[in-house]
């Protein structure tokens, strides 16, 4: 547990909370840490307004059908102060699950909807709807690039386990046959055993 915590670069406080993030990982799920993996988030319009994104340490998730991965990330924001001074901070250490898809689905937001969502959507239809699946999209928020690829790799299973997610506050999205969901908020066991479990069911459900 130590040489992972080290071999991160995490500090106190961080190293306390790594350190019972990948106690309750390991206690649900068989992973295996992964070594340098290029997973290309610079692709995710989710990291954009960041100057840089790296992963500081990542692991497998090893399931039945293919294998979906924890990162922990670090990244770079560029602040203007008061007196247009420019400056790099370094958020805090973030978690997120990454799975690889057999469809391609275009590019695909998804995020729990909000009312100003739905006063929007009034006024000016953008997002994806399932006419056969009320609850889902009384649910949740999705914008797409591609109807027609986003509603094929959308099937019945692939909503159910999003139906299923246990955090409130979360963003999924997809790149092709790539998804990220996670949040900007600190690391935590909760919150890290519920991506686990999202991705490892997508790839065990969904083939």
């Amino acid at each position: 547990m130590e040489s992972a915590i080290e071999n991160a670069g995490l500090y106190p406080p961080a190293t306390d909370q790594f350190g019972d993030v990948l106690a309750s990982l390991k206690n649900r799920f068989r992973i295996e840490q992964t070594g340098h993996i290029d997973f290309h988030l610079e692709q995710f319009s989710i990291f954009k307004d960041y100057l840089d994104i790296s992963v500081k340490e990542s692991y497998a998730i090893k399931n039945k059908n293919n294998d979906s991965y924890m990162l922990f990330t670090e990244c770079q924001s560029k602040h203007i102060g008061h007196h247009h001074d420019k400056a790099v901070t370094y958020t805090p250490y973030q978690t997120w699950a990454l799975a690889y898809l057999k469809h391609d689905f275009g590019r695909v937001l998804i995020r729990r909807e909000t009312l100003v969502d739905k006063i929007i959507e009034l006024i000016h239809p953008v997002e994806l709807d399932f006419a056969e699946d009320k609850a889902f999209s009384d649910t949740f928020y999705m914008l797409v690039s591609d109807r027609q690829k986003a509603i094929t790799g959308a099937d019945r299973n692939f909503r159910n386990v999003v139906m299923d997610i246990r955090l409130d506050d979360f963003v999924i999205e997809i790149v092709e046959h790539t998804l990220i969901i996670g949040n900007t908020h600190a690391i935590s066991a909760e919150k890290a055993t519920h991506l686990a479990e999202f991705v490892s069911r997508l790839c065990t459900t969904c083939d």
